[in-house]
């Protein structure tokens, strides 16, 4: 006697101990669990993303029973497909509808002047880019339309108006006239007055028809400075005297702002602005190149509530103010990337001092070059639990010591990038010391022959001495595996939640060390790119013991072969992009492989390929219904029969 179904209540409980990913995974084994993944608790902020096609229309309507959404819709213009897409938008979606954006699109005015009035509980709307828009200068420039409009959009929150090439004070005002109550405004990339006025040869003003002038700027911030939250100004050619006057607006209260790109910025004006924005959580000012380290002491001494700062590519900044910055207790996220007189010694005197400090979950110190093991060591000991995400790349100074310590101190970790540290090997993720070489006997006295000057050309009497990067690690043998799988050292295996792993151009990891600790359940993105020593055995280890990989990038592996993809491809259903360029060790044997395993694979890199022809490719988009993107540049081209 068969036992009755499970409750679709039930099912839908059972599956919320599940993550997004395995959930996915669950509901295609029947309809019973399919119905039960579909449940409402499930559906909370869901973005659907697709471009326009015949085929997208009936999946607009099926959307109209599910809970409120949003909608990435690309590649609108101006065809009759594409306004029967926004009309089917409208009438089966419309007041549930939560968010819209319509990248790489060159959709009409009056598409859009059609749609928008029926989005009365749209929250986010994404213009970027849209240049088709705004071009004529016409848009919403009729006062019905803006009434219909106004009253649709008068609960929008977020406005992203960054890239228009176009925008100018008339439309900027016509559209967030509709907008009273925003939190978030993005003008990132666009053609902002702050000083003077190009086209008219004179100090800037209001009401321009070719641009977005500063005061202009400045009434919409005087107008809703009592909603307004966050403001995106990147990439654009603000002055100091302009942030200036954005920082003393009254009743301005920002929690973010973001000033990437902004190389005109100055410290004084940043100490303006820690002044009156002094409420600030997220503060993104990679890019700054004029910035120095008193804007880093304004920082420590006025943003008390800081979550968020990202210096990244700011070269003048060093490591004098950063022990004040880790004194803010509420600071999460750290980037320092490719600020290279870092050395991270005062990031250690600043979380070794007495309270408040810092309990980072992410840092990021790439390319920060004067990085020693020292410092992650320290580090590691004093961000303990609370590290969530550690980018080290290109710190080329570290050694194993590093690698021991993170998987010591970092049991939480989830994201570990260590691409490019040329000094780390198999040594290090295992956790276990290289054996050092028997005592040689002194050259004290020795005849050591003849001495050279530094001037001394080198004839041939002497070889000159071997670089570090020349020097042969020393092989992991049966013996040393044996004593790891019996010790309970600090290697890699320690961080079993870690979901990306980089080791990137790591080339003395091998096989050795692979093969014995990617053993993550969760781990979801690995590159081992640039690593000649590794070989199927690595690969087919990953895929048993890493089911799910969703990335996976093994460029410039050569040892990589079609048999070990054969094996290895089957275990990872879950894989949405593979990298093979310049694996010279597969055919086109591995895209039959690609085509009946990876059903789900949306880019694939097969470059430089050279046992792989562009005619072999034609047939996987049949295949393979999800398929992007494939990158195929210097593979072989097909014979001319």
């Amino acid at each position: 006697m068969e036992s009755p179904p499970l409750p679709t209540e039930v099912i839908s409980y059972i599956l919320s101990f599940l993550h997004a990913p395995d959930r996915k995974e669950a509901s295609l084994v029947c309809r019973s669990w399919y119905t039960a993944s579909q449940d409402h608790h499930f559906q909370k902020n869901v973005t659907f993303k697709f471009p326009v096609s015949s085929s997208s229309l009936e999946f607009i309507r099926a959307l109209a029973g599910r809970p409120p959404c949003g909608l990435v819709i690309s590649h609108l213009d101006g065809s009759s497909l594409s306004r029967q897409v926004l009309e089917e938008v409208g009438a089966h979606l419309g007041p549930r509808l939560e968010s819209l954006a319509l990248p790489g699109s060159s959709v009409t005015e009056s598409s859009l002047l059609n749609l928008l009035p029926q989005l009365s509980g749209l929250r986010k709307l994404s213009l970027k880019g849209l240049d088709s828009l705004f071009m004529s200068g016409a848009f919403l420039s009729r006062e019905e339309h803006r009434k219909k409009v106004q009253l649709a959009l008068k609960n929008l929150e977020e406005l992203d108006l960054s890239d228009l090439r176009y925008l100018s004070d008339l439309s900027f005002n016509r559209l967030t006239s509709c907008t009273p109550r925003l939190h978030h405004l993005s003008l990132a990339g666009c053609h902002i007055a702050f000083e003077f006025d190009p086209y008219r040869g004179s100090p800037v003003g209001s009401g321009s028809s070719a641009l977005v002038s500063l005061r202009n700027l400045l009434n919409l911030l005087q107008n809703q400075a009592l909603s307004l939250q966050s403001l995106d100004l990147s990439g654009t050619s603000i002055t100091p005297e302009s942030l200036r006057s954005i920082a003393r607006t009254p009743s301005l209260h920002l929690q973010q702002l973001s000033l990437r790109g902004c190389k005109e910025l100055t410290d004084s004006s940043m100490e303006t602005l820690c002044r009156y924005q002094c409420g600030l959580k997220m503060l993104e000012l990679s890019g700054c190149v004029e910035l120095t380290s008193r804007t880093l002491v304004a920082v420590g001494l006025q943003l008390k509530e800081l979550k968020v700062l990202r210096l990244s590519c700011d070269w003048k900044v060093t490591d004098k103010a950063l022990s004040e910055v880790m004194g803010l207790r509420q600071l999460k996220t750290l980037d320092l990337s490719e600020c290279v007189h870092v050395s991270g010694v005062e990031m250690v005197k600043g979380l070794s001092g007495p309270p408040p400090r810092a309990q980072l979950e992410s840092l990021n110190l790439r390319n920060c070059m004067y990085i020693r093991d020292s410092v992650v060591f320290s580090l590691a000991q004093l961000l303990g639990t609370s590290l969530r995400e550690l980018d080290l790349s290109s710190c080329v100074y570290l050694t194993d010591l590093s690698v021991r310590a993170i998987a010591s101190f970092l049991p939480a970790l989830l994201l570990l990038r260590l691409a490019c540290c040329r000094n780390i090997s198999d040594w290090g993720l295992l956790g276990m010391l290289e054996p050092t070489d028997p005592c040689q006997p002194s050259d004290e006295g020795e005849e050591k022959g003849p001495s050279f000057t530094r001037t001394f050309g080198n004839m041939g009497f002497f070889q000159p001495p071997s670089l570090p990067f020349q020097e042969k690690p020393r092989l992991v043998t049966a013996e040393h595996l044996q004593a790891f799988r019996g010790q309970e050292g600090a290697s890699l295996l320690a961080l079993r939640g870690l979901q990306t792993l980089d080791l990137t151009a790591c080339a003395r990891i091998t096989d050795a060390s692979l093969t014995q600790v990617l053993r993550f359940p969760e781990l979801q993105r690995l590159s081992l790119s640039m690593l000649p020593e590794i070989s199927d055995a690595s690969l087919l280890s990953i895929a048993r013991h890493c089911r799910s990989l969703r990335s996976l990038v093994l460029s410039h592996c050569s040892q990589i072969s079609d048999q070990g993809l054969a094996q290895a491809l089957p275990l990872l259903r879950r894989l949405q992009h593979l990298n093979l360029s310049y694996c010279d060790g597969i055919t086109n044997r591995t895209l039959s492989i690609i085509a009946l395993h990876c059903e789900r694979l949306q880019t694939l890199d097969v470059s430089m390929c050279k046992g792989i022809t562009e005619r072999q490719l034609d047939f996987l988009p049949s295949h393979l219904h999800f398929l992007e993107r494939i990158h195929f540049r210097g593979t072989e081209q097909p014979s001319i029969l």
